[in-house]
């Protein structure tokens, strides 16, 4: 069943998709960048551009998230939203705020930002993937809070499931730790302690936690397999994701000032991290093979399977490679990390975000699917944009394998800037690989706005 509530998402997908093109084209603009210094100087200098290029990230993923539980919450709870105003207001809130913010490091030095923001009267800006004013946070917060109320009185008036409890879960445990934004110690070592509260727990905790709500929503809405198998199989998920991810974070502890201990319980904790994501992948196919229906929307199949394989190899294979204190030795800060960020945030939440408005965006267009053509361009841009990010993943990873052995583990280790003279090749072909990502994102907007060969309706007693 549909609710007319529902529709307050699609305003969130469409900023989500428009604000992942801005992103994906600054981070081009870096690419270059590290093989030719002088690009965009000084309009766009590169530390300029990474911040743009992560700062869209996060917002981005945020409305992506907002936008599923709005779609989400009111079907799992049988109730139509409570307030959907307040959930308009707080899209143009967030969307004013998120670009106003994002003009700020354009146009504005940063310092002189910071002066102009009141970073004086509550320091929290100058950290990385935190650079957000003061003022910026503020209205996270702010619209954070909204959102939760919504959502959550939501969730208490109607019907409470697995599903929708997890992702409130997931949600509150985002709004609370992003308050560890706020605190900005002068001690460098505690200041990193409370910083990867931030990043750390999001993306390796809360998040997990939103993923596996949303995968297991589409999972029970393409499959039809029954309720009860899949939620739980995400009670097992979630509750290794956090035994795993919350005293993981130990292995960005080993190096900055921390007791010995984190080394150990670090490499231990995080080296089981890959389990969950495993255990996803499983469960996503799995439940796929047991499917008791054939959903004519078969790219958003395709899409919640290539999550669960993506992440797994990303967050998981990828994030293990470096992860143990005596290899992350030599490998920290280096181009394994960016390897691993890449395909880890592709797989895990880019893709999750793109599977719900697969799904999602036909239901609120009128349609259960979208038209054949459409299907076929977007599955084209998910084999594009999914390989792409593969041989950068892989580009960054012979370049971070090479950095390693010229500047930190070879008996005469040379300069940094040397190093990245020996290594540019595997730039340039991050660079090439990273506009077949932009042709494959391309391709997924154009999909939207594609008709042709409509696909044949599930029967009603499929749907039911």
């Amino acid at each position: 069943m549909q609710y007319r509530s529902q529709a307050v998402a699609k305003p969130y997908f469409i900023a989500a998709i428009g604000l992942f093109v801005g992103q994906i084209l600054f981070g081009l603009v870096m690419g270059l960048q590290y093989v030719w210094g002088d690009f965009l100087f000084p309009e766009i200098p590169f530390n300029v551009a990474r911040m743009v290029h992560t700062n869209l990230l996060i917002v981005w993923l945020l409305f992506g998230f907002m936008g599923a539980a709005y779609y989400l919450v009111p079907e799992e709870s049988e109730r139509e939203l409570h307030s959907p105003g307040l959930a308009i207001l707080l899209f143009w809130v967030f969307l004013i705020a998120g670009a106003l913010t994002i003009l700020g490091y354009l146009l504005v030095p940063y310092a002189g930002l910071a002066k102009l923001t009141g970073n004086d009267l509550l320091p929290t800006m100058g950290r990385e993937f935190l650079e957000q004013p003061t003022i910026t946070k503020i209205g996270i917060v702010i619209v954070a809070l909204g959102f939760l109320y919504n959502i959550g009185l939501t969730i208490l008036g109607g019907r409470k499931t697995v599903v929708n409890l997890v992702l409130l879960t997931g949600l509150t445990g985002l709004a609370l730790l992003f308050l560890f934004a706020f605190y900005n110690p002068d001690n460098l070592v505690k200041d990193k302690f409370y910083w990867w509260w931030v990043v750390h727990l999001w993306v390796e905790g809360v998040w997990e936690l939103i993923l596996g709500s949303i995968l297991a929503f589409v999972l029970i809405k393409v499959t039809g397999v029954d309720r009860e198998v899949i939620e739980k199989w995400l009670y097992v998920i979630i509750a290794m994701t956090l035994i795993t991810g919350i005293i993981g974070t130990g292995h960005h502890y080993y190096w900055i000032g921390t007791p010995e201990y984190w080394q150990w319980w670090g490499s231990i904790f995080s080296a089981m991290e890959p389990i969950p994501f495993f255990m996803m992948t499983v469960f996503a196919f799995n439940m796929v093979n047991r499917r008791r229906r054939e959903h004519p929307n078969k790219a958003a199949v395709l899409w919640a399977l290539g999550t669960a394989v993506m992440a797994f190899l990303g967050a998981g294979v990828w994030g293990f490679l470096h992860t143990l204190a005596p290899v992350n030795y030599y490998t920290h800060g280096t181009q394994i990390t960016a390897a691993h960020g890449h395909m880890a945030f592709y797989g895990a939440y880019v893709m999750i975000v793109l599977t719900m408005i697969s799904y999602a965006m036909p239901i609120l267009r009128g349609q259960e699917a979208s038209d054949e053509r459409s299907q076929v361009l977007e599955m084209w841009s998910f084999w594009l944009m999914t390989v792409s990010m593969v041989f950068i993943t892989l580009f960054l990873t012979g370049a971070g394998i090479l950095q390693v052995w010229l500047q930190r583990y070879s008996t005469d280790p040379i300069p940094f800037m040397a190093a990245q003279e020996k290594i540019a090749i595997f730039y340039w072909l991050r660079e090439i690989a990273g506009v077949v990502f932009l042709i494959g994102l391309v391709l997924y907007v154009v999909s939207f706005f594609v008709k042709g060969g409509r696909p044949a309706m599930a029967s009603a007693a499929d749907t039911a």
